[in-house]
């Protein structure tokens, strides 16, 4: 967002006298500023954490633009909005492409389901934030009254504006790079388990042809309404695992999520 010179320098309070350094002493070692948005010296430094230099950098700075930035005279179209549509589609099919790749053994189904993670609103604007565009979007009078509510809204749209951006100058192969370097640790560490661990063990075990994994009760503790179930589940040639619950069901789960976490089996069970 851009600053002027109010959003640096602090006002001074009333009666408070204007600063001064007294003859014979040095100042202070003034605080590094980040240098002003719009400045070469900003775009550059916007590049090197996007990890792409623009040939075409009004691309870059209509990614950033907010349409309460826009003067009258301007249309919608030079705000981020048009790139966030071209961002949002370049990114499905990049992330499709990484995870059909990731996961050779993974059905449509569990493809689309980490797909959705990837790409929904609130991946995106984990991905700004990390990257430090929050202090980067231009907004106008309207957009600046409403603050953080506001950036919070659109981060994840100017992500995508951002990769439309990339795109449009650099070519698929460099967003690609760019979607590489910022998604592929989140598609190994899913937010949510996609199925149930019984079911990914099983899965994964019959792709390494062994047989559907074993159940067995090994003890059942507590009082009849609240009883507490030790169950573990056996593989030929594995160590079994164990684990408790509340219920058989409930141990049963614990137990395969205790084995898969000892395999090393991916959360499709893909490994």
């Amino acid at each position: 967002m851009n600053q002027d010179a109010s959003d640096i320098i602090p006002p001074l309070a009333a009666g408070e006298a204007t600063p001064h350094i007294e003859a014979g002493r040095e100042a202070a070692p003034a605080k590094k500023k980040r240098p002003r948005s719009g400045s070469k010296a900003a775009t550059a430094a916007l590049e090197a954490r996007i990890g792409h230099k623009f040939a075409d950098s009004s691309l870059l700075a209509t990614a950033l633009t907010h349409v309460s930035a826009l003067k009258p005279s301007r249309k919608r179209g030079d705000s981020y909005q048009r790139l966030e549509f071209l961002g949002d589609h370049v990114l499905g099919l990049i992330v499709s492409d990484m995870l059909y790749r990731a996961f050779p053994n993974a059905d449509e189904g569990e493809l689309s389901k980490r797909l959705a993670d990837l790409v929904r609103k609130e991946s995106c604007a984990d991905v700004a934030k990390t990257l430090g565009f929050v202090d980067d979007i231009k907004l106008g009078a309207v957009g600046a009254g409403v603050g953080a509510r506001l950036r919070k809204s659109v981060l994840g749209d100017i992500c995508e504006a951002v990769i439309g951006a990339v795109f449009l100058d650099g070519g698929y192969q460099a967003a690609a790079q760019f979607v590489e370097r910022n998604w592929s640790e989140r598609m190994h560490k899913l937010r949510r388990p996609l199925r149930d661990p019984k079911t990914t063990l099983q899965e994964w075990a019959q792709g390494k042809g062994l047989p559907t994994p074993v159940y067995r009760e090994i003890e059942r503790t507590g009082p009849h309404h609240d009883p507490q179930f030790r169950i573990a589940v056996e593989l030929p040639g594995l160590e079994s695992a164990e684990g408790t619950g509340g219920s058989k069901r409930a141990a049963e789960k614990a137990a395969a999520s205790a084995m898969i976490a000892r395999e090393g089996v991916g959360g499709g069970g893909n490994d």
